[in-house]
């Protein structure tokens, strides 16, 4: 028998819901951030897998980390 998994894809906005955060903090590691790429598109939708989304959540624990907030976010 032959079963495929799916991905499990997310957009920008469930990104934030899942870790914890505000969606332009998100938008903004996007936004600068080159080698985070999204996995697929739906129109004009970015769909990210759950490596970029361990990308993000490392990118905001570093600036976290810069600004002394030491805090880590979900998951």
């Amino acid at each position: 028998m032959r079963t495929s998994t799916v991905p499990s894809l997310m957009t920008p906005g469930r990104i934030a819901e899942r870790l914890g955060v505000p969606l332009p903090r998100v938008l903004y590691i996007l936004s600068t951030r080159p080698h985070i790429q999204p996995s697929a598109r739906a129109g004009c939708l970015r769909l990210f897998d759950r490596q970029a989304v361990a990308q993000i959540l490392h990118e905001l624990n570093a600036i976290d980390a810069r600004r002394g907030k030491g805090v880590s976010h979900a998951d």
